[in-house]
């Protein structure tokens, strides 16, 4: 059984490289051969990436649902049509999964406009935030169903009476995360007053304690949440520029899409519908994740 997996973000980025660790290791214990495809985190080259594995006829094809249902849903079907088998992980595909789930399409991930909400929540309980104080969200307005991450988030904070400002990811920062120092020394050169950030990308996150070191924050100064762990995530929590970071378990999404992938391949089972998002990550627990983060499955 031949699968591919499009991992999401570049080669060696910490979150797709979490995903990728996941996938090698079910197929591993399956018996499939798998074939990793990166896609910088742009829409467009998820769909080439797609319709590359679709010519080259797999078992299977495992997604990134960025680019939506509107862009997918039609090439999903003509996949299917030939007998290869579709999932989506990390960002959900509804309408085409609502479409073929009895064919085997499901979905491994979290809910996008849950998690930004939960996120933002944790955050304002625990950094007891009071109306009025100016906070920004770092995230992705313009690619539909992950869009709703960012969103919800900027939502949560509003009700509760913050000042938000909003910061888009650049398509370049969203490759080469490192781009990331320039925007934030500026928003808060020119934002002095800031007590929180919300960075809704992992590579992000994980380079937050160095954007904040170049622009002369000190350690606690600013509450910072995001998603996702590394070892550079862990660093930063450990060095208190990070306070929370949302973990979906970005290696559940890959092993658990390829025994999908298998399952219904060999056996017919329907899709299925599994969230993989649940806790956070602090201070207080990082020594014990930090670890399994070092070993690429945190």
């Amino acid at each position: 059984m031949s699968i591919w997996i499009d991992v999401g973000g570049p080669v060696g980025g910490p979150y797709a490289t979490v995903v990728q660790n996941g996938a090698k290791q079910a197929a591993e214990d399956l018996g499939a051969n798998l074939r990793v495809v990166y896609s910088d985190w742009q829409p467009q080259k998820m769909i080439e990436n797609f319709k590359q594995a679709v010519a080259a006829n797999p078992s299977g094809i495992i997604v990134m649902g960025h680019p939506g249902d509107s862009a997918y849903q039609p090439l999903v079907m003509e996949a299917e049509n030939k007998g290869i088998n579709v999932t989506a992980i990390d960002t959900a595909l509804p309408a085409s999964m609502n479409a073929m789930q009895t064919k085997g399409f499901g979905y491994v991930g979290v809910s996008n406009a849950k998690r930004g909400i939960k996120l933002a929540a944790e955050a304002l309980h625990r950094g007891k935030f009071k109306a009025g104080d100016r906070a920004l969200v770092w995230g992705i307005k313009d690619i539909a169903e992950r869009s709703k991450s960012t969103r919800g988030m900027i939502k949560t904070l509003e009700q509760a009476g913050l000042t938000v400002d909003f910061l888009q990811i650049s398509p370049e920062t969203d490759k080469d995360p490192s781009l990331g120092t320039a925007a934030i020394t500026s928003y808060l050169a020119s934002h002095v007053t800031t007590k929180l950030i919300l960075v809704d990308h992992g590579s992000l996150t994980s380079q937050m304690a160095n954007f904040l070191r170049n622009a002369g924050v000190k350690p606690k100064e600013i509450f910072v949440a995001g998603f996702s762990l590394s070892p550079a995530t862990a660093d930063a929590i450990r060095s208190d520029y990070v306070q929370l970071v949302a973990d979906s378990q970005p290696y559940l999404m890959g092993y658990l899409s390829v025994v999908q992938t298998v399952l219904s391949k060999r056996y017919g089972f329907s899709g299925l519908n599994i969230d993989t998002g649940a806790g956070f990550v602090d201070l207080n627990n990082i020594d014990f994740i930090a670890p399994l983060a070092a070993k690429g499955i945190r």
